[in-house]
Order: structure tokens, then sequence, then C-alpha cells
């Protein structure tokens, strides 16, 4: 596979996998402690990497659950959070200012702060009352955060008897890395291929719905946007009836995810329209990829793990077939803004 070092990503997502004991110990310590609620704040693209478990305790559990911005929360103050609140914030650089903000101003409020962070001696491994680290950079992020904060959430779940298949869950996410790296290979001929038909275009609409529009978002931002300077249009499958759908014409591009947990409908609602219109509907669906030994509401949970893993193929390739390498930019971080 072209620039791909399996080694390294495994090395990196086991690392990520071997966290669920003690991320799960810390979150027994906190709810014995008296956790009341939980709060998941971040800045920029790594913040939509917790959205899956913060959904998932949102529809599957009880316990009061929080998503902010950090860098609006500094700003409008959230009265649910303060004392008895765990607030997390996941960081590959462990620098980000809008972050290490946030996470001052929760630790003013009196909540405690665990954070997860791809690099050690960081300013938000160092300000936290809790860290887990893990040696990650772009390529290997996303993965990484969506096992760690999804273990934070099973967690929750498991202490507060709301998960009794939890032990089954977890064996079979800490089997998930060696898996991914079939994804990967299974896409990689997809991915080449994909790249080089889309490498002159400049617009494209992404859609999905469920716990892979994250993913989907997150890739329209971070990769298309960010990294390839490509014009996209995010939209979750719910909305693209209510004004996207106008924008469609015959050759309009349209990227669609599809997972496998309860709001696939609602992705195949844009797959049997948008072709009566263009002829450039991409469909991206992770029952495509097989994934020996995931039972199948685990493969309903990891569906924007494995698209993330696709995708990340895509992305290489990308780089390769439009001459624009991945770490370039204009502005970001290039200024005081």
């Amino acid at each position: 596979m072209l620039n791909f070092d399996p080694e390294r990503y495994l090395a990196v997502e086991n690392g990520a996998a071997q966290l669920a004991g003690p991320i799960n110990a810390a979150i027994k310590a906190e709810l014995d402690a008296g956790m009341r609620n939980i709060a998941f704040w971040g800045a920029g693209g790594v913040a939509f990497l917790t959205l899956p478990a913060v959904r998932l305790l949102q529809t599957r559990s009880s316990f009061p659950t929080i998503h902010d911005m950090a860098a609006e929360v500094v700003l409008t103050d959230n009265v649910n959070v303060g004392e008895g609140t765990l607030v997390v914030f996941p960081s590959v650089s462990g620098t980000t200012k809008e972050a290490i903000a946030a996470l001052e101003f929760a630790r003013a409020k009196g909540a405690r702060v665990l954070t997860l962070t791809g690099k050690a001696g960081t300013p938000l491994a160092e300000l936290a009352d809790i860290n887990f680290q893990n040696d990650c950079a772009d390529p290997t992020s996303s993965e990484n955060f969506y096992l760690q904060t999804l273990f934070i959430a099973l967690s929750i779940m498991h202490h507060r008897g709301e998960l009794p298949e939890y032990d089954r869950i977890v064996a079979e996410l800490q089997a998930l890395p060696a898996l991914l790296v079939g994804v990967k290979e299974q896409f990689e001929s997809r991915a080449e291929s994909f790249a080089d038909e889309v490498a002159g275009e400049q617009h494209h609409i992404v859609t999905g719905a469920g716990n892979v529009w994250y993913e989907a978002w997150y890739y329209a931002m971070c990769i298309l946007e960010e990294m390839q300077w490509i014009w996209t249009r995010p939209v979750h499958a719910s909305d693209f009836f209510h004004g996207t759908l106008e924008l469609l014409e015959s050759d309009t591009s349209v990227w669609l995810v599809k997972g496998e947990d309860e709001c696939r409908p609602l992705a195949e609602r844009v797959e049997r329209f948008a072709p009566t219109v263009t002829s450039k509907l991409r469909v991206f669906d992770t029952r495509d990829f097989a994934l020996p030994g995931i039972s199948e509401d685990v493969r309903a949970l990891v569906s924007p793990i494995v698209i993330a893993a696709a995708f990340e193929r895509l992305s290489v390739h990308l780089e390769r077939a439009r001459d624009h390498d991945l770490t370039t930019r204009r502005y970001y971080k290039k200024g005081d803004f």
C-alpha cells in the first residue's frame, strides 16, 4: 500500500485498544467519587471524533452527557459544568490554544479534567487531572480517538448497569486494529482509482447519518478542505432534503457515507433520490468491508472507525493524484489569529 507502515499503524491503534482497562478503572474511580455528569469539549476536527461516543451516551444511557465547542464555551459558559463534572479533551498536539483555554476554564469551575493526547509533556497532558497519552499523528489519530472516547462511554454504561455485554464488546474492540489493516487493504484499489477520478473536481457534497456522519463531516472539513483545499458541503442526510437537494444537477458530486447503525435508512433515502438527478453519486458503505469476528452490534459501533481507516487510504492517493502534500497549509498555524 502506498505510504503505509503497518507496524507503526498497529503500534498506535493497539496502544489505543490497550487503554480500555485503564480508562475503565479511571471512570469507575470518578463515578465512585461522585461524578454527576460528563462533558466532551474540544477544538477543531478532533472534537468531531468524540461525537459518536457522545451520541451513544445521549441515546443509550441516562447519564447526563454534554458536548460543547471549546472556543465557544469559554464565552458562553455552561451552567451544567462544575463540581462533579468530568470534562474530556482530545488533542493530537496537546498544545491547541482553544483547548488549553477551555481546560483552564473548566478547572476554574471546579470540574475535573481528563485529556487524551498524542504527545507526552504537552500542556493538555500536564494540566489534566487524568491523562491518557498514546503517540499518534494525523494519519492514525481518528481511529485512536474514536476508540478511546468509545471506551469512556462504554465504561460509564457498564458501571451504571446499562451494558451487560461490556466485556464481549470491549474484547471485540481490542481485536479491531489488525482488522483495520485489512480494511485498508480491501479499499486500496478503490482509493487509488477514485482519487484519480476526482483529482480535477473542486466541489463535493458529503453526507451521511448516524455515527458515520461525524466522520463524513470530519473528512470534508479536515481532509478535503484543510489538507486538499477542495470545496465541500458537508450535510447530514436528514437535512439533505431540507435545502441541499436543490443544489443537485446532472454532474453534482455527492459522497454518501453509509454506516450500520439504526440511522442507515436516512442514508438509503439519499441513495434512492440522488441518482434520479446526478450521475455522480459515490457511495462508501461499511458493510462492504469484511471484519471477521466482529458482531453486528459492534460493527454498528465501529462504522466511523472503519470509514476513517479506509478514507486514510483515499487521502494518500489524493495527495498523489493532485500533487498536493497533505501537510501543506497556507494559513493554519502560520499566524496568530
